[in-house]
């Protein structure tokens, strides 16, 4: 009988451990790059967000492959998720372009409590026993891609080698229309249980290696890029489950 992270007075293996020890370093990327959004170091915490989304990715799914998965952990993955995803992008957001615009913290509070809702939803959704949940999609966009999008204003300064080039009133109504975005119905597409025919697995790598290359040559062209093709799959979502969605929201 496998031992249980959660289950008092066992040992457990240094391994098991790990995706708790990668949520915790997800923490603390979320955490710094709040802090050198304070002092100015926007380039870095834009990163540390960036490095944030690609932990919270791996944790979950090496505790289920290491059979480590807990409900610490979980708790801990949600109250990560709220900082790294909830917290940090709208401050970063905030110190780079928005502290001398008047009303522009509402939105900063708009996106978060927009993002604790979603997850908070997520979770419920996650433990009820009347529900099964579609695991094809997602209802509402995921945290870490709404973190993705709302900082677009920020790739595309940084793609085009320009301070501000969007103004603060468009990044303020950018900011709330993401977060309610999260929080709607709309049935937005999840990679997990995305298959692909051993025809085109080598095709589909080759694609994954031209858009590493081209994250690791022209970083903010491309996140620019891809969340121009995430906002055409929630569009696309939309319009094709536009009764369905009407019929959730009633």
């Amino acid at each position: 009988m496998r031992d249980h992270p959660d289950k008092p007075g066992t040992n457990v293996a240094l391994i098991q451990l790990l995706p708790n020890m990668l949520t915790i370093a997800a923490i603390c990327a979320g955490m710094s790059a709040i802090r050198f959004g304070v002092q100015g170091s926007y380039t870095l915490a834009a990163q540390l967000i960036l490095a944030a989304a690609i932990l919270d990715g791996l944790d979950g799914r090496l505790a289920r492959r290491l059979g480590a998965d807990s409900k610490m952990g979980a708790e801990l993955d949600s109250l990560a998720d709220f900082l790294n995803f909830g917290v940090a992008p709208p401050l970063v957001l905030y110190f780079w372009a928005l502290q001398d615009m008047r009303g522009a913290w509402i939105a900063v509070l708009l996106f978060a409590v927009c993002c604790v809702i979603r997850l908070a939803r997520f979770n419920v959704s996650g433990k009820s026993d009347d529900v099964t949940p579609d695991r094809s999609y997602f209802v509402g966009v995921p945290s870490p891609a709404g973190a993705l999008l709302v900082m677009f204003p920020m790739y595309v300064s940084f793609a085009f080698k320009d301070s501000r080039l969007l103004p603060d009133a468009i990044i303020c109504l950018h900011m709330i229309a993401v977060g309610f975005l999260m929080i709607s119905h709309i049935p937005t597409w999840s990679f997990k249980t995305t298959r692909i025919s051993r025809e085109n697995v080598k095709y589909f790598l080759v694609g994954f290696a031209f858009v590493g290359a081209a994250v690791l040559t022209y970083a903010w062209t491309t996140l620019v890029a891809i969340c121009l093709g995430y906002v055409g799959v929630v569009i696309w979502a939309l319009i094709k489950n536009k009764k369905t969605i009407f019929k959730r929201g009633k």
